[in-house]
């Protein structure tokens, strides 16, 4: 198989469209110009020496060994930093210049250790390559005099040596080792946009130094690896490679975390993975990653994995280890006599987000076919289901309009009710890029989140909203550009009803939406909302970026349309540079969507309801399908405590953790009579559940993933499932089990079938992603390449749809006994419920939940930093540990939901968006007072949920 080799340019590619001609060693290349002459020789195959160059970070020119000859110039400049120019002729191996080369490698060796055979990088050191590649043999200067390798000179301290820092837990920082070639600090800086790194010292005397002079851990490294992968040496090295070896092997696969969708390449011994490497030919992470994607994979092989399938009859009872024939046909058996005992809606499915398309999809055709019935749902009905219908509603689509590179020419940016720095951190790394080159940005958010102020950045606006109030603050920023005449309308007319927007302009300018009034409401200055208005307006290409922190409300639904109502008034659809971008939370929910997931929705985003479209699946599928759309998430609980449905199949979701009011989705998995848990892990719901059935994780599986901005990204199978299937297989297996005759050899030949019954995924086959990398729908043969922007010259549905969005107030109100309102997030180095991420060292960073509350609420209680706190709402109470900060309004106290232990969702109510059920995660009304420990109900729970966790064949062994 070998190793999946990357050419490294030393430089960044120009965008420049001018072209330059010139020489090189004899041989003519033409290239863009701007383009370094180290790139440009690149480009004709010729590899110019060079350690401190690199092409994901901008040339430096420190290391002198990149030194070229230019006819008719004097000196020998530096290839990384000199550009092209037109009929330049360029010599890169001289005399002269070989012995320079190697004078300089001299000066480098003669303060380096000299340990190859047992270092880490052994095999891979570009320092160790570029040796030979300029021919040294001896190094002039000896090891004798001043150096950073040894710990003692002469048998005396040698205080310019340094310890290695093992402090990270995922790589070591070895100064003996380092080159000071600034690459670490610059990748820093740079790609990742932290600024953790420095050079410390001067001379002889520099060093790299993680913030001032502090260990690794103790800094303001995020240890997304971007240091680790720019480093020519073993100064920073993986501690997986020091501790298996260099790897054989590669395969490029797709990242399983947020929906940025990363592109890694899996490099492998044996069946044993090394370690996990952005790639940078990966268009929507280009070689950059994060702390998840990069380290956090140790959870495929924890020892708490469950690998083989288990059964019981009631809760209460032990698990018994089962054969995978056994388990399956228990788990239909139980379907079947659910369905004849209580009816055919009386059992139903949740797909996961976490799983392939391929595998999403055959678990909704296993309710529609054979359960026959449409009670299917997924995550993104707890987070994303508004974008659907706001989008939907306004554009006729249910997906962002732009690609990531889009932000490259984006002016101003528009980040509401989102965290991309903690829960999309490369893409907020490109963000971030982006602003410190002069965008400017705006930020709607009760907190203060770190993008509104990091390194070289400081959002121009930050409107620090009241929670609930999303649909009035950016109804005001309309009445702004309406009442203001900063509308576009030409593209309106062109674009637009214009009736339609003349009726939605008469309601934004009304009084009650003016900032005044709206400020007074959200607690926001009216002025800061009037100046983003007219900034938004006024500056250019503006884009929309939105989380969580918008869909998850009562008003979710109307907060997505006032957004895509604020991008058409100004014109910013259809082009690079703006758009409007829900930042999806896990790396396929944009996919389970597409696949038809929803009760009333198959693949494609097209109603259940329609003939048409039912005529495709019936006459595939040999089925009558139910016309009518099936049960929600919320639906099937509701329908569970009423006593009408009695079985699920749960597929990678962990719905009581993630779910709001945990104790009534405690009692609806406890009313049913068949739960059946297809996951890694016991999580949560498996607590309730009569069959578990092992899951495998992307690095054992075949399939795709779709992210953010609809790319279709290949998941590649690195190495065999531990529990013996993909999940695909699992649900196929099922399937069998209950009578159906599917049969399908390989994932290839489920996006086969998809693509066959799906518009948007014509042409999509294995095949084609292998020839294209990746590709973004609606790929189909109107739009064979893909579609990075959407709405180029038309809606989908037509004309753009301006619709009123009036506020309505939360029914969660703050009051007397309950005076503050708790907002939930997520946090960098875990991911959603926690079940991957705490299962790694990630712990480290976030060992619990914390409640983030503001010093003079805090004052007001009696509460110090660290304090235990119990945290009351109307549904429940639960105990955890106060942080105290101004990141958070006054009135306003946050937490994030991934530690079990805490259960954040038992505080959340049961309030939902108004068309969709997405629960309103985001207000809940609060009290916070002072704590002993954890609250009868924690206590009560962790019981349960250790008796639940008992496997008798563990005990048996014991």
């Amino acid at each position: 198989m070998g190793l999946v080799q990357e050419i490294d340019y030393g430089t960044p590619a120009s965008t420049s469209e001018k072209q330059v001609t010139l020489t090189v060693d004899g041989f003519t290349v033409t290239v863009p110009e701007g383009t370094s002459i180290m790139r440009a020789s690149m480009e004709a195959g010729i590899a110019i020496p060079k350690l401190c160059a690199t092409d994901m970070v901008d040339a430096f020119g420190s290391c002198r060994l990149c030194l070229v000859e230019i006819d008719g110039r004097n000196g020998t400049p530096s290839s990384c930093t000199t550009p092209v120019a037109p009929g330049m002729v360029v010599h890169t191996q001289t005399g002269r210049l070989k012995d320079i080369r190697r004078g300089v490698m001299e000066l480098y060796i003669s303060d380096h250790p000299l340990d190859c055979l047992t270092c880490a990088a052994n095999g891979d050191c570009e320092l160790q390559t570029q040796a030979g590649v300029v021919g040294l043999r001896d190094v002039r200067y000896g090891y004798e005099g001043d150096n950073h390798v040894f710990k003692k000179n002469d048998g005396a301290e040698n205080f310019k040596w340094m310890a290695k820092d093992e402090s990270n837990p995922y790589f070591t920082y070895d100064p003996s080792k380092c080159i000071v070639c600034s690459r670490c600090v610059r990748a820093c800086e740079e790609v990742q946009g932290t600024f953790a790194l420095t050079i410390e010292g001067r001379g002889f005397e520099s060093r790299v130094s993680p913030g001032m002079h502090q260990l690794f851990i103790d800094s303001e490294c995020v240890s997304c690896g971007a240091c680790v992968q720019a480093c020519p040496t073993a100064t920073l090295s993986e501690k997986s490679v020091i501790k298996i070896g260099q790897p054989e092997h590669s395969v490029v696969t797709t990242c399983a975390y947020c929906g940025v969708g990363c592109s890694f390449k899996a490099e492998m011994r044996g069946d044993e993975l090394v370690r996990m490497v952005p790639y940078k030919d990966g268009k929507a992470n280009r070689g950059h990653s994060c702390v998840k994607g990069r380290f956090a994979y140790g959870y495929s092989t924890h020892k708490e994995r469950i690998l083989n399938p288990m059964i019981r009859e009631k809760v209460t009872d032990p698990w018994r280890e089962v054969s995978w024939e056994e388990a399956l046909t228990y788990t239909a058996n139980e379907f079947r006599r659910i369905q004849y005992q209580y009816g055919r809606t009386s059992i139903g499915g949740i797909t996961s987000s976490r799983c392939t398309n391929e595998e999403t999809y055959l678990v909704q055709k296993l309710i529609r076919q054979g359960f026959r019935n449409n009670n299917v749902d997924t995550c993104a009905r707890v987070c994303h289901s508004p974008t659907g219908y706001g989008l939907g509603q306004t554009f006729g689509t249910s997906a962002g309009t732009q690609d990531f590179d889009s932000i490259e020419q984006t002016d101003v940016v528009m980040i509401v009710g989102a965290n991309p720095t903690d829960a999309h951190p490369v893409f907020a790394s490109r963000m971030k890029k982006r602003l410190r080159k002069g965008a400017k940005l705006i930020v709607l958010d009760p907190r203060r989140t770190d993008i509104v102020r990091s390194a070289h950045i400081e959002a121009q606006h930050h409107l620090p909203l009241k929670p609930g109030t999303n649909v009035a603050v950016v109804t005001a920023l309309a009445h702004v550009i309406v009442t203001e005449g900063l509308f576009d309308e030409a593209f309106i007319r062109e674009r637009c009803d214009w009736d339609e927007f003349q009726d939605w302009a008469s309601f934004v300018a009304l009084p009650e939406n003016s900032p005044e009034v709206v400020g007074q409401l959200a607690n926001v200055d009216p002025e800061e909302i009037r100046g983003a208005a007219r900034l938004f307006a006024t500056g250019g290409n503006g884009a929309i970026y939105y989380g969580l922190g918008v869909t998850e409300h009562s008003q979710g639904s109307t907060t997505v349309i006032a957004i895509a109502n604020l991008a058409m008034a100004t014109g910013n659809i259809g082009r690079p540079g703006v758009g409007v971008n829900p930042l999806r939370g896990q790396n396929n929910v944009q996919g389970s969507c597409d696949m038809g997931s929803f009760p009333h929705e198959l693949p494609g985003y097209r109603h259940i309801s329609g003939d048409a479209v039912r005529d495709i699946y019936e006459s595939l599928w040999g089925v009558k399908l139910d016309d009518e759309p099936g049960l929600r998430i919320p639906n099937m609980l509701d329908a569970a405590v009423d006593g009408s449905f009695k079985g699920l199949y749960v597929q990678g979701e962990d719905i009581l953790q993630s779910d709001p009011d945990t104790k009534h989705v405690a009692a609806g998995l406890a009313a049913m009579e068949c739960v059946v848990v297809h996951d890694l892990f016991l999580n949560e719901t498996a607590n309730y559940a009569h069959v578990f059935l092992p899951g495998s994780t992307f690095l054992e599986k075949d399939g795709t993933f779709t992210n953010a901005e609809r790319r279709i990204n290949r998941v590649r199978k690195v190495m065999a499932p531990k529990n013996g299937l993909a999940d695909w297989e699992v649900t196929q297996k099922l399937a069998q089990a209950m009578g159906l005759a599917w049969n399908y050899q390989h994932p290839s030949e489920i996006m086969d079938e998809i693509a066959k019954t799906t518009p948007s995924f014509a042409k999509v086959s294995y095949d084609y992603l292998e020839k294209m990398g990746s590709v973004q729908w609606p790929c189909n043969e109107q739009a064979p390449e893909g579609t990075p922007i959407m709405h180029i010259s038309g809606f989908v549905r037509g004309k753009g749809k301006f619709i009123r969005t009036e506020y309505v107030a939360t029914d969660e109100r703050t009051g007397p006994r309950f005076p503050l309102l708790l907002t939930t997030g997520r946090i960098l180095s875990q991911y959603n419920v926690g079940a991957q991420t705490r299962r790694t060292d990630n712990i480290m960073w976030h060992s619990e939940d914390r409640l983030e509350i503001h010093p003079h609420d805090a004052e007001n209680r009696g509460l110090r930093d660290g304090d235990w706190v119990r945290l009351t709402s109307r549904s429940g109470e639960t105990t955890l540990r106060a942080l105290i900060t101004d990141k958070v309004s006054p009135g306003v106290v946050y937490t994030t939901f991934h530690h079990p232990d805490t259960q954040a969702n038992v505080i959340t109510t049961d309030f939902s968006d108004w068309a969709t059920n997405c629960p309103e995660y985001k207000v809940t009304a609060v009290q916070v007072g002072a704590s002993n420990g954890p609250s009868e109900w924690q206590l009560d729970y962790d019981e349960q949920a250790r008796n639940s966790r008992r496997i008798a064949t563990l005990e048996a062994a014991e």
